[in-house]
């Protein structure tokens, strides 16, 4: 059996300029980055802007298990599948952080026959956006030592420091680290801390942007420390909003690329969905429904994080309008969340199936619960029996939504083409009436209630000493009435990983509030949840290799 990178290395993929014009791109609008990678220009946004909009469809999961789930698979399989019914898609995808392809959740490139390609280049280091986005946090960073050192005319208070560094690896190492130790030549010593750059705000302001003069006011606006007398101070102050955007220039173009089967994709940003909101760009999205009839995204980890964010942040933001949700499970991933253990998945079950199938469930629910109809995919298993298909069939019966047992990984387009007529049914049916969860005017505390109670299933929040006062002062700044984004466990509908299926009887607990005034939302930090996540014991990239050829190996 291949592996992924064994495929991908065998793939028959045209040149980028052939993808481009199959999209009906000219060779003046792109500016390729080797034979099959390209970034798309400005040029191409003004003569595509008369373009009627495409029917947006969102691809979303249950909360992952170890079993997984295969969310970017099936987004790539169904862009492959709609051509094969004869419709015109345009993907519309994150880009990977290297965080993950070295740690253990491995790249975002999707997986068998169902990928993205170059998936070396996708998965290493693209086309240097995550660089330019690192560079240019630290520079702001930079920019601001170097003010306390130089004098420090802002006054600023080295203690309220609100900006920390970043970098595109999973290093728990640099979690909390003091910084300008060895004299007075090195700087004003103070603690400091890194974040993954999928983490930072300057990633969530690039893929909220709407051009580069959004870009740049929206840098600005960072928040990045208060002096003695509990002033503000924001990047613009600093002078340094004006660097950041020319390190991030390119950065801000999106990526066309394709899948195996030639179908294109526009990649482009890659926050987290856990930690961040977890949504591709706008401008990606943007572009692709107006070079498509249809554009198929995909938001990060389980509905409760990555579609409530797409929703309430990305869609309210852009203006979007979802046709259509397809949500994501696997047999396997409902048993384990019916109670069965990781090594007896393989086993047939379907008590266990139909027990775990709440969380399916309650997703189903929410994604309603925004005006948005959904379809059910199931990404197939070859352990899945006869048995535990019926099953699943017969509660997607009952809940009045479309499933589709999906075999992209193993099949490619072929094997999605039954998904892409029932997603393209549903869309004709044209009852999508898409709507914010909340109000983003409500008070802070209200709209983290609103999203606990009717998303996660909380009975209530509970706002720790620090949480409330963090509000008060966020609020007294004149950003109360902003989205807000909410950093938590993506492995269960609660604040603990380990609260699988539906929990009950819970409260969830929000230990900190942040302001992040350039992307436009406040980010609540509940549970145990790390912004700088660290390697597992046996990290992903003690089984990458390169040779004398430059051929890589162990990429998944």
């Amino acid at each position: 059996m291949l592996t992924d990178i064994e495929i991908a290395q065998q793939a028959n993929m045209l040149k980028i300029n052939r993808i481009a014009e199959n999209l009906g791109i000219s060779q003046d609008d792109i500016e390729p980055y080797g034979h099959y990678k390209a970034k798309l220009s400005e040029s191409l946004f003004v003569r595509t802007a008369g373009n009627p909009d495409g029917k947006l469809i969102l691809v979303t999961a249950v909360n992952p298990t170890p079993a997984g789930e295969g969310k970017t698979t099936v987004s790539v399989g169904l862009a492959e599948a709609m051509a094969k019914i004869g419709k015109h898609a345009v993907l519309a995808l994150r880009e990977p952080s290297l965080g993950p392809v070295f740690g253990i959740k491995g790249g975002a490139a999707g997986g068998g026959y169902a990928q993205v390609v170059p998936m070396e280049d996708i998965n290493l280091h693209f086309t240097g956006d995550m660089h330019a986005i690192t560079a240019a946090n630290n520079l702001l960073c930079a920019l601001l030592d170097n003010h306390m050192q130089q004098g420090n005319a802002l006054g600023i208070d080295q203690r309220r420091i609100m900006i920390d560094r970043c970098l595109d690896m999973n290093d728990r190492a640099l979690r909390n680290i003091i910084v300008g130790l060895g004299g007075k030549v090195n700087g004003v010593p103070r603690q400091d801390s890194f974040r993954i750059t999928v983490a930072s705000e300057v990633m969530a302001i690039l893929c909220l942007a709407s051009d580069l003069s959004d870009l740049k006011d929206r840098l600005g606006k960072i928040l990045v420390a208060y002096t003695y007398d509990g002033k503000p101070v924001y990047a613009h102050d600093l002078g340094a909003h004006g660097a950041m955007t020319a390190l991030l220039k390119d950065a801000l173009k999106p990526n066309l690329v394709q899948t195996l089967e030639n179908t294109p994709a526009v990649m482009h940003g890659g926050p987290f969905a856990n930690i961040a909101h977890g949504c591709n760009s706008i401008r990606a999205t943007k572009l692709a429904l107006k070079l498509g009839d249809y554009c198929i995204t995909e938001a990060g980890f389980g509905a409760d994080l990555g579609a409530e964010k797409f929703f309430d942040i990305k869609c309210r933001f852009a203006g979007l309008k979802p046709s259509c949700a397809v949500l994501v499970a696997t047999i396997r991933a409902l048993k384990y969340n019916g109670g069965v253990p990781r090594a007896e998945l393989t086993e047939e079950n379907v008590e266990a199936l139909k027990k775990g199938s709440v969380n399916l469930k309650t997703h189903i629910e929410n994604i309603r619960k925004f005006g948005v109809p959904v379809v059910v995919a199931i990404n197939r298993f070859y352990t899945d029996t006869d048995a535990e298909i019926a099953a699943v069939e017969e509660f997607c019966r009952e809940m009045g939504v479309q499933v589709s047992m999906a075999e992209v990984f193993a099949k490619g387009g072929e094997g999605g083409k039954d998904l892409a007529q029932k997603v393209c049914d549903v869309i004709a049916e044209g009852k999508a009436d898409f709507k914010p969860l909340y109000d983003e005017t409500l008070p802070i505390k209200e709209k983290l209630e609103t999203i606990a109670k009717e998303i996660y299933r909380a009975d209530g929040v509970t706002f720790t000493a620090q949480a409330e006062k963090s509000i008060k002062e966020i609020e007294k700044l004149g950003f109360g009435d902003i989205p807000v984004c909410v950093a938590k466990t993506q492995y269960s509908l609660s604040d603990d990983p380990d609260k699988l299926g539906k929990p009950e009887n819970f409260n969830i607990t929000v230990r900190d509030v942040k302001l992040s005034a350039g992307a436009g939302f406040v980010v609540a930090l509940t549970g145990d949840i790390m912004i700088m996540p660290g390697l597992p014991k046996d990290p992903a990239a003690l089984k990458i290799d390169c040779d004398n050829n430059g051929n890589i190996s162990g990429l998944f």
